[in-house]
């Protein structure tokens, strides 16, 4: 098996056409064989679309995330697995209300990690991509999705944890995914400003919380993928249920996406190979 692999885990659908979309399709067209880990089934979303926001959509919600997956799938040319957990929703609430039972946040550590143990034995990634401890937001399936990978990454590749879940694989590298940037969303707002618009990212902007930018001077790698950013955006508008095609995800024109930021940023985690930043490839040190 001498192809590189790359698996990207999330922890719900839409997530992976939101976070490093445009890196994956382009690893498709150089023939690198990528794989999206879905951890839940996403049951407990909200429809975040006024044009599905239907009874019938209300009664199939599940149904119709996994049709919605298997087409942004297809779009990115990613194969895709379903982990089988259940979301956990988002609560809301002062005091937070418990999570349900059975939901994926709840799950035994030691149970969501083997079945990841299990997938990437059978996958052999070379790079995995993930969320930072703080899920990328506070949801608690994104936080989660962070301690399985993490415990997962450990794990794979030691014979004595998991021996009923495959031969042994140790991942060459794990990478954070960062999207939510300031200075990526300044520069577009002032590009709106020059050409005598108002942007859409003037709220954000304004209340922007200052701990993000932390999360900036983390980036180790910055992937080239502009030619990738409609593909994405197709990805995206196929989960019909979750994105509005007149949100904010769509406003900035294509040509100012493409010249003013052309990458996809993230964080090296870990690597068992060596490597020097910054990087421009996720796949920079490793050998096949």
């Amino acid at each position: 098996m001498s192809e590189l692999r790359l698996m990207a885990v999330h922890a719900h659908p839409d997530d992976e056409s939101s976070k490093g979309a445009a890196t994956m399709a382009r690893y498709v067209d150089q023939g690198v064989r990528v794989k999206v880990v879905t951890l839940t089934g996403g049951e407990r979303g909200d429809i975040l679309n006024p044009a599905m926001d239907l009874p019938e959509v209300h009664g199939r919600i599940h149904e119709i995330r996994i049709d919605e997956m298997a087409r942004a799938a297809e779009i990115l040319g990613v194969e895709h697995e379903w982990l089988g957990f259940i979301d956990s929703g988002l609560p809301e609430g002062d005091p937070l209300p418990p999570l349900p039972d059975g939901c994926f946040a709840l799950v035994p550590l030691a149970e969501s990690t083997e079945r990841l143990v299990r997938s990437i034995r059978e996958f052999k990634p070379h790079v995995l991509t993930t969320y930072d401890e703080n899920g990328g937001y506070p949801h608690p399936d994104h936080i989660r999705c962070h301690e399985v990978s993490m415990a997962a990454y450990e794990a794979a590749g030691d014979y004595r944890l998991y021996p009923d879940a495959g031969a042994p694989w140790n991942i060459s590298k794990l990478y954070y995914t960062h999207g939510f940037l300031r200075k990526r969303m300044q520069l577009f707002q002032d590009e709106f400003a020059k050409n005598g618009e108002l942007g859409p990212f003037e709220k954000w902007l304004k209340d922007w919380d200052p701990e993000l930018d932390v999360t900036a001077n983390r980036i180790t790698t910055s992937v080239e993928c502009a030619k990738y950013f409609a593909k994405r955006d197709d990805a995206l508008r196929a989960h019909a249920t979750q994105i509005d095609p007149k949100s904010f995800f769509f406003t900035t024109p294509m040509e100012w996406q493409q010249r003013l930021w052309p990458t996809e940023e993230y964080e090296l985690a870990r690597s068992r190979v060596p490597a020097t930043l910054p990087e421009d490839d996720l796949f920079a040190g490793i050998d096949p």
